[in-house]
């Protein structure tokens, strides 16, 4: 195995232990180390893929997007196949090369779980953890593992973990277990006869702050004999580590268990929305949102301060800035923003909040529909879009390819006829809402690469926002006054519920269920009732019926 690129992390300004920070990630080429770096700044935005692709885009969006800089690859959707096809690729670089991200520009991590599956499984034991892949479930040995990681050899890898996905709530006995197998398989990974590898953990614990800190007090404790020599030239497992991933969505489901078994319940709204961890984070926001700060602090409260937090499966920009001001997380996954566009939202928010409203020009501005707080984005498959001439988003000039396209620099020629593309790299006019509006309800598959490449720019200028309100003006310490006060104000202004996404969902099941034989039948019916009698014709032969006769 090759030596993993150099990724150190930097942070540049910070006040509390616990509160908002400014860092940077730095990865270093393997054969030049002074040239070709990939910084990102955090707090920041990882890209998730399936199958080690970001939905919907393809290499060379990937590439041209400025937000893709950080991908995240699930190693368990590859294990349907033995050995797993990625392992087969050979050369530097393995795993970069197999899915088409140039060492040269991004950070690929790897885990064994997809972190927002939060569905039962079978259980762990200590000799291998249980993941899915299209054939069903797998079992996979640290072994195993660890020989994964060392033929894919990835910039970052996270450690196996134990994390339980049996029905919760679970007994101090099973949290024990997996505080103590979660530490010895990263210890195996920090082993003397391996090339240095950059090893995350993922914080066990589950609902528990006892145990939280029970596991962060194991990775500190000084090792010795046997155990030291397992890890040497590290004293404790947390010195080989890089930093600390926290996955939310199975400690969101703890914590419910733990609220029902002490008859604390979810609210008012428990038995109208039961939670469905499949439909997260479209129903997961509103059904399920339990404060995550306490438990995430537990774990970080006795660790160096200096090593990066990653939060995977957040829900909502809101939820971020709680946990970057109350915990310090520095990188959160875009999973949400990428769901939004699978069911037609473009995204159209910012930080700081616009100060005051939107110019009467134009079409109304889409709320939670009862606050008067700003939805967070549009729902494109409303038919309020459909001659909506106007770009995604209001608020900011997006750089995405679908709000600043560009006549490419290049053309693939094919003979000597072909002429360089005339105003190559000329600004084009932006997409507009009622052409997505279209391609949505066609079914076109141009539409979610559009809305994706959107959503991740949004977000990712969202995040140069935080770190511009941190910064200051010009002033050498973190302005956390002014950062309380523009979050405080963001979630004034800002629909936190997500009702939008609900609409939207309901709305793509709509469009996706109106296929096939029948459908103008059901859509005849549909105008019918929505217009009162006059709707209009859906048929050649229907316009006929309905023109008067000539005398």
């Amino acid at each position: 195995m090759a030596a993993p690129a150099a990724v150190e992390f930097t942070l540049l300004k910070r006040g509390e232990i616990l509160g908002p920070r400014l860092g940077i990630y730095v990865k270093r080429s393997k054969s030049n180390l002074d040239n070709n770096a990939v910084e990102i700044a955090t707090p920041g935005l990882i890209a998730m893929t399936s199958r080690g692709v970001v939905p919907h885009l393809s290499r060379d969006h990937a590439r041209g997007s400025e937000a893709v800089r950080w991908v995240h690859v699930p190693f368990e959707s590859f294990l349907e196949h033995v050995p797993p096809v990625p392992t087969l690729q050979k050369g530097a670089d393995p795993l970069h090369a197999f899915l088409g991200f140039p060492s040269e520009r991004h950070i690929v991590s790897m885990a064994l779980r997809d972190p927002h599956d939060a569905r039962e499984m079978p259980p762990n034991t200590a000799e291998y953890v249980t993941a899915r892949c299209v054939r069903g479930v797998r079992r996979v040995t640290p072994a195993q593992w660890k020989g994964y990681v060392t033929t894919c050899s990835p910039d970052i890898v996270l450690a196996l973990p134990d994390i339980p996905f049996t029905a919760p709530p679970h007994s101090q006995k099973r949290q024990e277990k997996s505080i103590a197998r979660t530490a010895q398989w990263a210890a195996q990974l920090l082993a003397p006869d391996l090339a240095r590898m950059n090893v995350l953990v993922q914080m066990a614990g589950g609902a528990s702050t006892a145990a939280r800190r029970a596991f962060a007090d194991n990775l500190r404790e000084e090792l010795y004999d046997k155990e030291a020599e397992a890890i040497a030239p590290h004293k404790c497992i947390d010195d080989g580590l890089l930093g600390y991933v926290f996955d939310l969505e199975p400690l969101r489901l703890a914590v419910a268990a733990e609220d029902e078994k002490h008859g604390k319940g979810r609210g008012p709204d428990a038995l109208a929305a039961p939670f469905d961890a499949s439909a997260a984070p479209i129903q997961a926001a509103s059904a399920l949102r339990p404060d995550l700060a306490p438990l995430l602090s537990a774990s970080l409260e006795r660790l160096p301060s200096s090593k990066p937090r990653i939060a995977h499966s957040s829900l909502s920009p809101q939820e971020m800035l709680r946990l970057i001001q109350r915990v310090g997380i520095d990188l959160f996954d875009a999973h949400w923003a990428q769901r939004a566009a699978d069911v037609g939202i473009a995204l159209d928010f910012t930080f700081p909040a616009p100060e005051g409203r939107l110019s009467p020009e134009g079409p109304e501005r889409p709320t939670d529909g009862g606050r008067g707080q700003r939805a967070i984005g549009h729902n494109l498959y409303d038919e309020a879009y459909a001659h909506d001439f106007s770009a995604f988003s209001d608020l900011l000039s997006c750089p995405c390819i679908a709000c600043a396209p560009h006549v490419p620099t290049t053309r693939i020629v094919h003979s000597g006829m072909d002429e360089p593309a005339p105003n190559a790299g000329a600004r084009l006019p932006s997409y507009t809402r009622a052409y997505l509006h279209h391609l949505l309800h066609t079914h076109e598959m141009s539409a979610h690469s559009l809305l994706v490449v959107h959503n991740l720019a949004v977000l990712d200028a969202f995040f140069a926002g935080v770190r511009r309100v941190l910064s200051g003006e010009g002033s050498s310490s973190l302005d956390t006054d002014s950062f309380a006060r523009q979050v405080d104000r963001f979630e004034a202004e800002y629909d936190g519920d997500l009702t939008i996404f609900e609409e939207a969902r309901a709305r793509w099941l709509e469009v996706d269920r109106a296929r096939g034989k029948g459908r103008l039948a059901r859509e005849k019916v549909k105008q019918q009732e929505a217009t009162l009698g006059t709707a209009v014709a859906l048929t050649p032969e229907e316009a006929c019926s309905t023109m008067p006769e000539v005398a």
